[in-house]
């Protein structure tokens, strides 16, 4: 019999494994991604007080377009520093919550560079 890999599984174990390294600060709080199959989210975190700073996804009303592509990943990411930027953050510790830096989450980390986030 063969066992199929749950890659959600696998996900999670890689999210912990770098979660156990990085940590959000009020200085330098996390940039989280996660990513479904028909959108993508993205919160910037101070981990000490365990609170959520800045939010966008391709659910929030503002929004137009698809929401599972590239395109509108680079647009969440120019979104998010957007709102970095208007709380006074600048640097931040990017987590791609365990998945491969290709794809829409690149793309997302691309937006949000181009919009001054620096990490």
């Amino acid at each position: 019999m063969v066992n199929k890999i749950d890659s959600n599984k696998a996900r999670l174990r890689r999210h912990f494994r770098v979660r156990s390294k990085i940590s959000g600060t009020a200085q330098r709080p996390r940039l989280n991604v996660f990513r479904s199959a028909k959108h993508i989210y993205a919160q910037i975190i101070d981990d000490v007080k365990g609170v959520t700073l800045v939010s966008a996804s391709t659910l929030e009303k503002s929004f137009s377009g698809a929401g599972g592509n590239k395109e509108a990943a680079h647009k969440v990411g120019l979104e998010v520093a957007k709102k970095a930027k208007a709380a006074g953050i600048t640097k931040v510790v990017f987590d791609r919550g365990g998945y491969l830096y290709h794809g829409r989450v690149k793309e997302l980390a691309q937006g949000a560079r181009e919009g001054g986030l620096e990490f």
